[in-house]
C-alpha cells in the first residue's frame, strides 16, 4: 500500500476502540505500514494526522518495540504535534517507551533509546506539563517525568514545582495523579 494509499485508508478512522484496533491490527499485520504510520502522525495540521496518532497508540500498545527503527524520527519531531487529539495518543506512546525503557527485564528499547531521544522526550513532556493540555496528557507526562527523574536529579525538583503551581487550577482527576506523583517523588528521594 503506497502512502497515498494508507492516507486514504486512515482517513475512515473513528474515534471508536473497535475501529481504532482494525486499523492497529492492519499495520500489525503489515509492518511495512509502520513507516507510513509515522510520516501521516508528522503531517501535524492535518486531521488524519490524529487518526495516525490513534492508531500508533494501538500499535504501541501491543507491540512497543515497532518504534525502535523509527526513534529518532518520532523523538525528532513529537514537539510539532499540536492537535489535542494527537497529543494525548503521542504523550501515551512516550509513556509506553519510558516504561519500557525501565522495565526491570532486558528489552530492545533499552538498547535503542539514546540520551538524545530521552532529552526530547523529556523536553516534550515538560512542554505538555506547563501547556495547555487536557489533563490525559498532563498525567502521561508526569508519569514518564518521574521514571526520568529517578536518573536526572533535576527533574524531579522541576516536576514538583510544576505539579504544586498549577494544583489549584486542575481538575480532581489532576489533583489525585499530582499527589500521587508528589508521594513518588518523596518516597524515591527517601530510599
Amino acid at each position: 500500500m503506497t502512502l497515498e494509499e494508507f492516507y486514504k485508508e486512515l482517513s475512515f478512522v473513528n474515534a471508536s476502540r473497535e475501529n481504532r484496533t482494525k486499523y492497529a491490527n492492519i499495520v500489525l499485520n503489515d509492518m511495512s505500514l509502520f513507516p507510513k504510520l509515522i510520516d501521516i502522525l508528522f503531517m501535524v495540521n492535518d486531521k488524519v494526522s490524529s487518526r495516525a496518532a490513534w492508531i500508533l497508540e494501538f500499535v504501541c500498545a501491543e507491540y512497543i518495540y515497532a518504534i525502535v527503527p523509527h526513534l529518532e524520527t518520532f523523538t525528532k519531531n513529537i514537539n510539532k504535534i499540536r492537535l489535542d487529539s494527537s497529543v494525548r495518543p503521542v504523550s501515551k506512546v512516550c509513556g509506553f517507551i519510558t516504561e519500557a525503557y525501565y522495565s526491570k527485564k532486558p528489552n530492545t528499547i533499552k538498547r535503542a533509546l539514546t540520551p538524545k531521544h530521552k532529552e526530547r522526550i523529556i523536553e516534550a513532556c515538560f512542554d505538555w506539563m506547563i501547556g495547555d493540555q487536557k489533563v490525559a496528557p498532563k498525567v502521561y507526562a508526569m508519569e514518564s517525568l518521574f521514571l526520568y527523574g529517578l536518573d536526572h536529579d533535576w527533574i524531579h525538583p522541576e516536576l514538583t514545582q510544576i505539579l504544586k503551581q498549577d494544583f489549584s487550577k486542575q481538575s480532581a482527576a489532576f489533583k489525585a495523579r499530582a499527589k500521587r506523583t508528589l508521594l513518588k517523588i518523596k518516597k524515591s528521594k527517601a530510599s
